[in-house]
């Protein structure tokens, strides 16, 4: 988005980031919400719950917010989620945990229907959308660590069930991220 924060950006009236924390908060199965973020922290600790940075240096990728997240939750689990997904579903975490339970994982991660460069559709892995067992800390200290910093690499290493979110009555929009203003223009004229 042209380096501005994209947090930050305005979607319906409300920053990115806000819209996120609000759907969440909306969803059953969340209890204390926390953000990631390496800048404007004021911004963001104005949205009224606690802003961590990433653990790791150099903007490490999504895996050093799910470090900072585990490393601060004070719960069994943690959610992920991007702040640029202002669609996400409403019951995200209950049907994330519901597979996570029933298939004795220790991560569930979102995958979503999408369409190919060929036209055809295929439910494509959510990789920012997952519920981990907090207990995996260790895990992914050592594996950052060590250099690792793709999140398939190290999920990879775990018991992780695919959920889909392809039923009847699925937003086939709610996993659309914003990556520009336009994208994100085009996504406020969405019904959700």
């Amino acid at each position: 988005m042209g380096g501005v924060d994209k947090g930050l950006q305005s979607f319906r009236g409300q920053a990115l980031a806000l819209h996120a924390l609000t759907r969440l908060q909306c969803g059953a199965g969340v209890g204390a919400i926390m953000i990631n973020a390496n800048r404007n922290l004021a911004a963001y600790e104005s949205f009224g719950v606690p802003v961590w940075p990433d653990a790791l240096p150099d903007f490490a990728g999504p895996l050093a917010g799910f470090l900072a997240g585990l490393e601060r939750c004070e719960t069994p689990y943690l959610v992920t989620v991007p702040c640029d997904t202002p669609l996400l579903p409403f019951d995200l975490v209950q049907r994330l945990a519901l597979t996570l339970e029933t298939q004795n994982a220790e991560i569930a991660m979102a995958a979503a229907p999408e369409v190919g460069a060929d036209g055809q559709i295929r439910v494509h892995t959510q990789p920012v959308f997952c519920l981990l067992q907090c207990s995996l800390l260790e895990s992914l200290v050592r594996f950052t660590r060590d250099g690792g910093r793709k999140i398939a690499a190290w999920t990879a290493l775990h018991r992780t069930v695919l959920v889909p979110f392809d039923e009847a009555g699925d937003d086939p929009r709610a996993f659309c991220n914003a990556n520009t203003l336009e994208e994100l223009r085009a996504l406020e004229g969405t019904q959700a």
